[in-house]
């Protein structure tokens, strides 16, 4: 990749966006997950020991101790060096996937190159996953520089990130969303890895799940409404309250998402989905395996607990959740994970 020639806006803001995630109040504001509404059936005759329990699952190729990724975050400014190398060696350790943030800044210069190639380097055996915007595959040719993207961490994906609104309300935003649909499948047939699409915290639904797959795509995160709202990011780093104030709650909520993109394995088997958006307990991962994801993901819980707690804080967290998981499935009688899948769930009475 060239080095650095001149000065771009994406490092500040890549930085911003990290200090406002875990500083301010950035939650939905009446829109919830929708998790919150379902529970499993408790199975009081197990029939199994808890120790017999088995979360463990491939993903891309590898082994991971429970279905569960720390969803894309930050890179490509200097504080990302020292996050993006603690949140590798703890999911290394753990045995968990990881995605980089957005590595747009990457193909502006050379500077931070090490800001996200730190993490295979501290992470050499688990999932990794590289990061690019939509906004930018609409005006790629060829797959050049998102295998250099793939390159530079070593990747075994390369997520696609969807975010029109908040290109939409960034003030330096490109919301220019032609031939999106051309980039992914030329990506999906050219890459030497897998491309997952995921949204960043606006749901996608089944119809766009739908041209997702018709485009070659077999990787689907559906990152949902409830947890982070990055229009209110964007509104706060704009200190705005217009025009965007209206779309703070703008989403599909995850469990919809969910349920809308998990039905469409029916017809396309090898149809991989992950759920992500507003994912705060390893019991609410489980809910999203039960409702048909392989993998469950979170981003702005971990990096809040890096972020004042340091690593040890980070990896009490996570432990916390494995051990959620594995608590849902025993009290569900699973001992595997296609047996989660066929755990009951219901709904809960509304107020």
């Amino acid at each position: 990749m060239p080095e650095r020639t001149r000065s771009h806006p994406t490092s500040p803001r890549k930085k911003a966006h990290v200090e406002i995630a875990v500083r301010r109040n950035v939650g939905f504001r009446q829109k919830t997950t929708g998790l919150e509404r379902l529970d499993f059936v408790h199975n009081a005759l197990p029939e199994l020991n808890a120790s017999e329990v088995d979360p463990s699952t491939t993903f891309l190729g590898r082994t991971l101790a429970w279905p569960f990724m720390v969803s894309s975050m930050t890179g490509g400014y200097p504080d990302a060096l020292a996050i993006n190398r603690s949140l590798a060696a703890v999911c290394e350790e753990l045995r968990i996937a990881l995605g980089v943030g957005s590595q747009r800044q990457a193909l502006e210069d050379g500077r931070y190159h090490r800001t996200f190639s730190v993490v295979r380097e501290a992470a050499p055996t688990i999932p990794i996953v590289g990061n690019i915007g939509a906004a930018e595959v609409a005006r790629m040719q060829s797959a050049d520089q998102a295998r250099r993207l793939v390159d530079l961490i070593r990747a075994d994906a390369l997520a696609i990130h969807l975010n029109p609104l908040q290109e939409l309300l960034q003030k330096e935003g490109t919301p220019d969303f032609r031939n999106v649909v051309t980039g992914i499948g030329l990506l999906a047939r050219e890459l030497p890895v897998p491309v997952i699409v995921k949204e960043i915290g606006a749901g996608i639904s089944g119809a766009v799940a739908r041209r997702l797959l018709e485009a070659g795509v077999r990787y689907i995160d559906v990152a949902g409404a409830g947890g982070t709202s990055w229009a209110g990011v964007e509104i706060l780093r704009n200190r705005s309250n217009a025009p965007g104030e209206a779309f703070w709650d703008w989403g599909i909520p995850t469990l919809t998402a969910l349920r809308e993109v998990a039905a469409l394995r029916a017809e396309v088997p090898d149809l991989t989905v992950i759920a992500s958006g507003g994912i705060t307990s390893g019991l609410e991962a489980a809910k999203c395996v039960a409702l048909g994801a392989q993998l469950a993901g979170t981003a702005r819980p971990v990096l809040t607990a890096l972020r004042q707690g340091g690593v040890g804080a980070l990896r009490r967290l996570l432990v916390g959740w494995e051990r959620e998981f594995r608590g849902a499935m025993f009290l569900t009688g699973s001992r595997t994970l296609a047996a989660l899948r066929e755990a009951p769930l219901v709904n809960l009475p509304q107020p």
